[in-house]
């Protein structure tokens, strides 16, 4: 009994051509082989299906009932394959996925947010997940499945991981609006560490960080009284107080009963850094979704 193990597909394709010709000299011009090898692709094909299927006749060859009967399978078999071989169409506007997304709170304003906004709009059918990253199983839930995208600094490095800077943040003070020093329009380097001032501290319990860094580079140093590990809390404290933090722009660029100030000394900010895995780095709905991430984060810099 034949099997398809014994098949190549390629002399599908051959049959197809000895159908439409009807001539084994053009079917081996049509297909771009000498006519000897066209005569061993015919001799082939009738061992498969044993039965001559094609016939010498005074002009050409004429097809045998067994191979009237093939000839819609093959052409259907070869449709098929032909369809396999095309890239999937997407379209975001009937897409129905859930996307899983992992990422800080403070990313989850400045990347998910305005995302949101513009996917519901385009691929109304698309669900987000957001969870909340732990960095060091972020790899693992990406090589299992369990998230698609991770936003992260540029500093994560894993293998078959794809990476893609979104912006450069940078940092500003911010107070609320009626905030004692809130009618200046600049504020001191003295003024900066006397104020008492919140931070955010990613891991938790640190009084300490990039700012304290380099103000100790200036033999200097600031008041922190309050140290908070999610950023979103952060506005509304600034809001019912008189602390002031020096924070990442884009979380507070729509609010406006918070007062922005230069920051009296040069502060170093960080790139936010959008991660996926190889197994849908081709994969046309999740480059759009990629592409629209990229997009939403280009709308809110302007």
């Amino acid at each position: 009994m034949k099997s398809l193990q014994t098949l190549d597909l390629n002399l599908l394709k051959a049959f197809s051509v000895l159908m439409e010709e009807r001539n084994v000299s053009k079917a081996a011009e049509h297909l771009a082989i000498t006519q000897p090898a066209m005569s061993g692709v015919l001799a082939r094909l009738r061992d498969s299906f044993d039965d001559p299927l094609f016939v010498r006749v005074q002009r050409g060859v004429v097809p045998t009932n067994r191979a009237l009967e093939l000839a819609p399978q093959v052409k259907k078999v070869l449709n098929e394959v032909e369809q396999l071989l095309q890239p999937p169409q997407f379209d975001p506007t009937k897409a129905e996925l859930t996307v899983r997304i992992a990422c800080t709170d403070y990313a989850m304003r400045a990347v998910i947010v305005p995302f949101l906004r513009l996917l519901k709009i385009q691929a109304p059918k698309i669900k987000v997940a957001v969870l909340a990253i732990n960095e060091s199983i972020v790899q693992n839930q990406l090589e299992q499945r369990q998230i698609d995208f991770a936003l992260v600094t540029p500093d994560f490095q894993a293998p078959d991981i794809h990476a893609q800077n979104l912006y450069d943040e940078r940092y500003i003070c911010a107070v609320r609006h009626n905030h004692p020093i809130a009618q200046q329009t600049e504020l001191t380097l003295e003024q900066f560490c006397q104020l008492e001032q919140a931070l955010i501290s990613y891991h938790g319990c640190s009084f300490s960080g990039v700012t304290d860094k380099a103000l100790q580079a200036m033999g200097l140093q600031r008041n922190v009284s309050l140290s908070v590990q999610n950023f979103i809390i952060l506005p509304e404290l600034l809001e019912q107080s008189d602390l002031l933090a020096v924070v990442p722009e884009r979380l507070i660029t729509h609010l406006d009963n918070l007062k922005r100030f230069k920051p009296p000394l040069k502060i170093q900010g960080f790139t936010k850094t959008l991660i996926w895995h190889e197994r849908t780095h081709k994969d046309p709905a999740y480059r759009w979704i990629r592409e629209l991430i990229e997009k939403a984060c280009l709308v809110e810099e302007k």
